[in-house]
């Protein structure tokens, strides 16, 4: 029976989701019971080809990504696919009238970690998009259960969160990106070395976003509200000890909350949003 390899394909997706990503994990876990795992498989699906670009060093990344991106509009033209990272994917697709164009965007986002070390403005512009803010989009199509007139009204301020989440994630990560990758998201640092200036100019960025982004939060459908506001607390959280740690640190090591600062703020959210103080 389909049902059962659909079944399992869900589960592949939250293994995926656990395995990866513990905070978003938690997030997940307090949407409305019938959201989790349509955000599962677009996490996993997220996940597969973001590991293809950033991982698999020994392989032909390029060939891997175009056979990924090739076997995912197959999933979706068939409405089935053998891999079941993309079979739960495509019937997120389907169920929710998620747009091709989003997923293409973050195909081409994830081609460009492939060529290019180092972004202008304009690029780097253009890969947010397509890695964040299309991402958001996706994920707004599910909290409002495919409903186009509310997708339209929150589009703007999905899209600012999933780009403060994304610039957070490059500061977070700049150790790695940099030194390891080799690759140099900011415009800034194309010319110069990461320096306080520059960080306080994205610090400034990240906050006109988040403002948007949360003002968009508070209007999402209260059984998917809970779950994005817990990933905008950890996220401002993040940001924060990002903000008050010393530019030379955060070219040396990874930025992390510790666990029990993670449920505390788990604690103090719940309480926000049961009594409704978003």
């Amino acid at each position: 029976m389909k049902q059962l390899f659909d079944t399992l394909s869900l589960d592949m997706s939250a293994l995926t989701t656990k395995k990866y990503s513990t905070s978003f994990s938690i997030g997940i876990r307090f949407l409305s019971a019938d959201l989790r795992a349509p955000i599962h498989a677009i996490y996993g699906f997220v996940r597969f080809a973001d590991e293809i670009v950033d991982s698999f060093h020994l392989y032909e990344k390029k060939e891997l990504l175009s056979e990924f991106r090739s076997e995912t509009f197959k999933a979706i033209e068939r409405g089935i696919s053998l891999n079941p990272i993309l079979n739960s994917f495509q019937w997120v697709v389907g169920k929710y009238g998620i747009d091709p164009e989003l997923i293409e965007l973050f195909l081409q986002s994830m081609k460009m970690d492939l060529e290019k070390t180092c972004y202008e403005r304009k690029g780097y512009e253009r890969y947010i998009l397509g890695s964040a803010e299309v991402v958001g989009l996706m994920c707004l199509k599910v909290f409002v259960r495919g409903n186009q007139e509310t997708y339209e009204k929150l589009k703007e301020p999905a899209m600012k969160l999933g780009a403060a989440f994304q610039k957070i994630n490059f500061l977070r990560d700049l150790h790695t990106d940099y030194y390891q990758l080799g690759r140099t998201y900011f415009p800034e640092m194309s010319f110069d070395p990461f320096n306080c200036f520059m960080k306080q100019k994205i610090e400034r960025e990240i906050e006109g976003d988040f403002k948007a982004g949360y003002e968009g939060i508070k209007q999402l459908p209260k059984d998917a509200r809970f779950g994005v506001y817990m990933a905008y607390r950890y996220y401002v959280k993040l940001f924060h000890q990002i903000r008050k740690t010393d530019v030379q640190i955060i070219l040396e090591e990874r930025i992390r909350i510790p666990d029990n600062k993670k449920y505390r703020l788990l604690f103090t959210s719940y309480l926000r949003h049961n009594l409704n103080l978003l």
